[in-house]
């Protein structure tokens, strides 16, 4: 879709009036359009990507400043790029449609897909950041960038019995109702050497490695469907060792090596923890590695990663930016 459907004022008040249970949630999922569609938009700068491919992965936790984030990954001049934690239509980012203005400031088409559709403002230091007392769309998601058109474009959701929704939950903050779950989105694109599957996914912070284990399962079933003989890659914020005392390390998740048994590498990985603390979240307890690459029927070349600040030392997102450079 070239715009997707906003939640008019009626189902707003709905879901914050009705209960808050799993079939409720199921429910508003099916319902609300918003939910179910891929916004595609933007320009791309060229007709086919070279075979040599220079991707990038970054959680940008909101896209507080969209051409500051720009900025900061242009210089790795990027073929894709792999987005989580966008806003489009909140107060805390100026009700901006972030995905939109980094696509332009890089010169790059996108594909935008709402993971949430926030009813609240945020936590504290988000609350502190906006600009009016209401969302004008409330939408919270995922994207992919490319500097050729995406042939193909698919939504993936990874639950949706509600997680951040659902009452009587441990983890779930009563003052931040959210519709929606974890999902991930799929792109086929042309290169010199034939199309490209490209991928942007959240994995849940909120459960154990179980539970990431069976949403990368889910996704590589997806993927051998949507794209069988393409090569692929994946980025994104895993949250591997999230809910794994004591020491919360991506060594105890499964994931990794069901993924190597179907076919896939996670060497174009950077070594190191790829948290900081942030305007967001200020003060982390601790710093983990949660973002990764994992490609399929690629050739890896280079990999590294990109500290997430400014160049007067603000911090951009509380995730560093992930590069790596692929053969076709």
């Amino acid at each position: 879709m070239s715009a997707l459907k906003p939640v008019g004022a009626a189902d707003r008040q709905a879901i914050l009036d009705g209960p808050r249970t799993s079939v409720v949630h199921r429910n508003w999922m099916s319902t609300l359009q918003c939910m179910n569609d891929v916004q595609v938009g933007g320009t791309a700068s060229r007709d086919t990507l070279p075979a040599s491919l220079s991707v990038v992965a970054w959680n940008v936790e909101r896209c507080l400043f969209p051409t500051d984030t720009a900025a900061r990954i242009a210089p790795f001049s990027p073929d894709i790029v792999l987005l989580s934690e966008v806003d489009c239509g909140m107060a805390r980012t100026g009700q901006r449609h972030t995905t939109a203005d980094v696509a332009a400031e890089l010169g790059m088409a996108y594909a935008f897909g709402v993971e949430f559709f926030e009813l609240g403002l945020g936590g504290a230091t988000e609350r502190d950041r906006c600009t009016d007392d209401f969302n004008a769309d409330g939408w919270h998601g995922n994207a992919i960038l490319s500097a050729a058109p995406m042939l193909r474009v698919e939504m993936l959701r990874l639950d949706d019995h509600g997680h951040w929704f659902v009452l009587g939950r441990d983890d779930v903050d009563p003052d931040q109702p959210r519709i929606g779950g974890r999902m991930a989105l799929m792109a086929e694109i042309a290169t010199e050497n034939g199309p490209v599957c490209a991928v942007s996914t959240h994995l849940e912070s909120n459960a154990k490695p179980d539970h990431r284990a069976e949403q990368f399962d889910l996704l590589m079933d997806r993927i051998y469907a949507f794209a069988p003989d393409m090569p692929v890659i994946i980025g994104g914020d895993l949250n591997t060792g999230n809910h794994v005392p004591p020491d919360f390390s991506w060594t105890h998740e499964t994931l990794f090596k069901r993924a190597e048994a179907r076919g896939y590498d996670w060497s174009l990985s950077p070594e190191g923890m790829t948290t900081q603390p942030s305007l967001i979240t200020p003060h982390p307890a601790r710093q983990m590695r949660l973002d990764w690459f994992a490609t399929r029927g690629m050739t890896g070349q280079a990999s590294e990663m990109i500290e997430a600040n400014d160049p007067n030392g603000r911090p951009l997102s509380d995730h560093h930016a992930i590069w790596c450079r692929v053969q076709i």
